[in-house]
């Protein structure tokens, strides 16, 4: 189904994948990822993807390691973060939370929240972000809690419906999107007739790029109210209503 009335041609969305397996076509949370940016890119919104152990990232609440002699691509990543209207972090569960790297991730989005846009909010205001979480145990509400919460805490909207995942049965198994298991072919891949994955990812993907438009169209999010230079002096504004 396409939208006629509204152009997302003018958003970017960045989707960046904490996956902790080093070859990335092995990557079955990319395999959803692929699947939500498809939806994206049907509408003419311009999608990048990530894999971020494709890339040096150093550890520590830090905007550039190599200032600490640590090789690391981090600034040319967080230049792509702050070009994006839209951000998906991908993780697999492990032990049920998210991964180590897309924890590394937020650390590093996070070592900016000191930094402040042009209209003196926090950095990450006026951007909107979901995630997608795959597994073979449960895990994908806990870790969508974990991520969607660093997202808005730092300055990101999150839309209804802003997460979208798979799981199969606990234990080893076929994850998403394996044509083979046991010595056995799958057709469809795993998981691709999951209409509650489907689902989700449709409502993820639409309601982020929703988002992205009406806080485009409108600047952002207005400064009254939530400036660090200016919150006191709306804090006890005065009101007919005790």
């Amino acid at each position: 189904m396409s939208n006629a009335t509204t152009d997302y041609s003018d958003l970017k969305a960045l989707y960046i994948n904490g996956s902790i397996k080093k070859d990335k076509t092995k990557s079955h949370t990319q395999v959803l990822m692929n699947k939500s940016a498809k939806i994206m890119k049907s509408q003419g919104v311009d999608v990048e993807h990530i894999y971020l152990l494709d890339h040096a990232i150093a550890y520590g609440m830090i905007k550039d390691g190599k200032e600490d002699g640590q090789a690391d691509d981090w600034p040319m990543i967080q230049q792509k973060i702050m070009a994006a209207d839209i951000l998906v972090i991908g993780s697999p569960i492990w032990l049920g939370v998210k991964s180590s790297v897309a924890t590394l991730l937020i650390e590093r989005m996070y070592a900016y929240s000191g930094d402040r846009n042009d209209k003196g909010q926090y950095l990450y205001y006026g951007k909107t972000g979901g995630c997608i979480i795959t597994g073979n145990e449960d895990g994908i509400k806990h870790c969508a809690m974990d991520i969607l919460y660093a997202l808005q805490h730092i300055g990101y909207m999150v839309p209804p419906q802003a997460d979208c995942g798979w799981i199969g049965e606990a234990g080893s198994g076929a994850s998403y999107g394996d044509t083979e298991w046991d010595g056995k072919k799958i057709d469809p891949p795993t998981g691709f007739d999951n209409d509650f994955t489907n689902r989700n990812t449709t409502f993820m993907a639409w309601n982020l790029m929703h988002t992205a438009r009406m806080l485009k169209d409108n600047g952002g999010i207005p400064e009254v109210g939530n400036t660090t230079e200016g919150w006191q002096n709306v804090a006890n504004a005065k009101s007919d209503n005790p």
